[in-house]
């Protein structure tokens, strides 16, 4: 049974996508990319269609990650078959909630930084969008430093699925 994560943001062009690129090359490096789906989506379907800001591109290209993405809304049916929702924000973690429609759906949503000891009580990834590379190099380090944590986490759910 594949394990199912889904990053996202506010339009579905700098930051969800980001963690989803890197989150999968990490799921790729532990093996695990059998077994776990990863994607992205954003609140907003302003952006619908599109690729990624080039500017996420260009930090994850000198990064050595590759990916290609097409930005999309998320839907308040995905919940079923979502195993972690993944918010980078606590304006997107609350709008999921609330496009959740059981308490089950609303347990799924999480804060990506929750899963960054290091990140103390700032538990958002600020937005890029309207800055330099500057800000969209800052959220590959805090989507990097996250991504170690909740790769432990979904490892120990999908093991704990196969035991």
């Amino acid at each position: 049974m594949t394990y199912r994560v889904c990053f996202v943001c506010t339009g579905n062009i700098c930051r969800s996508p980001m963690a989803e690129i890197v989150f999968r090359a990490r799921v790729t490096e532990a093996g695990l990319d059998e077994l776990v789906e990863v994607d992205s989506a954003g609140t907003g379907g302003w952006h619908e269609g599109d690729g990624a800001d080039p500017r996420t591109v260009a930090v994850l290209e000198d990064n050595g990650y590759a990916g290609g993405h097409t930005a999309r809304q998320f839907q308040p049916s995905w919940f079923s078959r979502l195993d972690l929702v993944i918010a980078l924000d606590s304006g997107h973690l609350g709008a999921l909630r609330r496009l959740a429609q059981t308490e089950q759906d609303a347990r799924k949503v999480r804060l990506l930084r929750s899963y960054d000891p290091a990140a103390g009580d700032d538990l958002d990834v600020p937005d890029p969008y309207y800055g330099g590379t500057d800000g969209f190099e800052e959220c590959l380090e805090m989507v990097e430093a996250a991504s170690t944590g909740l790769l432990a986490a979904v490892r120990k759910d999908v093991e704990g699925r196969v035991a």
